[in-house]
């Protein structure tokens, strides 16, 4: 006789139908624990949450589906999904920011600033007597340019040593770059004549380049557009270099003056011989030596040593022999060979010894002449 429970056609062959412990004890072995049945993707609902007309039997447990926990969520429905979709995003934000790091260049911070216009200083030395003449060769060897080296064998690099904020490299492209604008701006043969401005334009910083601008096609000694502030320029009408054997000496020195920031001093006297712009390039004693001492300061940031250009920040030059009531701003205007002075100024200045005392814009000095032994004396304090 069938009881209930058992299947409707009776019990299969093989299966006592009576061995009630049997069935009884068939899944005694099976065990679902804990974390088996919170690792269940499916999980059926309660009784009451069935009671809804159209509810599902079962709800899903993955993180996908906002609910985490055997109890009803009926107030955040798909918490979970955007809790793991801002997962993924955030993971995808920080890859994404981790990859830009990794591709920027972390040694070129942001620019610290416009350039500082230039402030130079251009002061006129009159002669204390007529000028020597000669041939170039004849008045170097008078004079005491006569151990100076010839054109940029003259501008010595120093020792670089890096700072606490630039590598030895940087520091080294600094001095090279001074170094360059004063070959550039001091005997390229087309500057000193007055033909050309490019070669030293090209190493300013972009921010200065307006006022270089005006310097060169308007000059004006008012301390910020002085043509002969920026490089060397001898009056077209007035003198030539009759040598491009330009004789040089001076130093160079570097400092960090900020974390951004490397500063370049110049110091260098440079000595041409010339001639008048009219008459034979071939007249044996028609030269005459014309001294320029030029002091620089040039600033470099990290872009600036990236892009090969200089910030020129402070110009102070002293050039001569010139006559004290010519302007200098526009270029050079040399006393050539024979003249004499015309005006008197201030006590001597020598543009060859270190430490020489500056003068204000717009005050004349007068050129030390050198002594019997071919040396400069050594200029008074005025």
């Amino acid at each position: 006789m069938a009881v209930p429970g058992d299947p409707p056609d009776g019990t299969p062959e093989g299966i006592d139908g009576g061995d009630e412990e049997f069935r009884s004890d068939e899944y005694r072995s099976v065990v679902f624990d804990e974390d088996f049945v919170r690792a269940a993707r499916l999980q059926e609902f309660s009784a009451q949450e069935r009671m809804g007309e159209h509810a599902r039997a079962v709800r899903s447990r993955s993180i996908w589906s906002g609910s985490g926990s055997s109890r009803p969520r009926t107030s955040t429905p798909g918490r979970g999904a955007r809790q793991g979709m801002l997962l993924v995003l955030l993971i995808a934000v920080a890859f994404a920011v981790a990859v830009y790091m990794g591709l920027s260049n972390p040694s070129l911070p942001p620019a610290t600033g416009r350039a500082e216009p230039l402030t130079s200083t251009v002061v006129p030395l009159a002669p204390a007597a007529a000028v020597s003449g000669g041939r170039p060769v004849d008045l170097y060897a008078k004079s005491p340019a006569a151990d100076y080296r010839v054109g940029a064998a003259g501008i010595s690099l120093p020792a670089a040593r890096r700072t606490h904020h630039f590598t030895e490299g940087q520091v080294v492209t600094a001095l090279s770059i001074a170094k360059d604008y004063l070959v550039q701006s001091s005997l390229d043969p087309d500057v000193l004549a007055g033909a050309a401005t490019r070669p030293v334009r090209v190493l300013l910083d972009p921010d200065q380049l307006d006022q270089f601008d005006r310097s060169m096609t308007t000059p004006s000694g008012d301390g910020r557009h002085a043509a002969t502030g920026w490089l060397v320029r001898f009056d077209p009408g007035t003198a030539v270099v009759a040598d491009t054997r330009v004789r040089v000496s001076g130093t160079l020195a570097v400092d960090e003056v900020s974390p951004d920031v490397l500063e370049v001093i110049t110091d260098h006297t440079f000595v041409y011989a010339v001639r008048p712009a009219t008459g034979s390039p071939a007249a044996a004693d028609g030269a005459s030596l014309f001294t320029v001492r030029r002091e620089l300061k040039l600033r470099f940031d990290r872009e600036d040593l990236t892009t090969r250009r200089a910030e020129l920040v402070t110009a102070y030059v002293m050039a001569g022999p010139q006559d004290c009531s010519t302007e200098p701003a526009e270029g050079f205007r040399p006393v050539l060979a024979g003249a004499g002075p015309t005006t008197v100024g201030p006590a001597a200045s020598d543009p060859y010894a270190s430490g020489t005392p500056r003068r204000t814009a717009g005050l004349c000095g007068v050129l030390a002449q050198p002594t019997a032994d071919g040396t400069a004396p050594v200029s008074p304090a005025p």
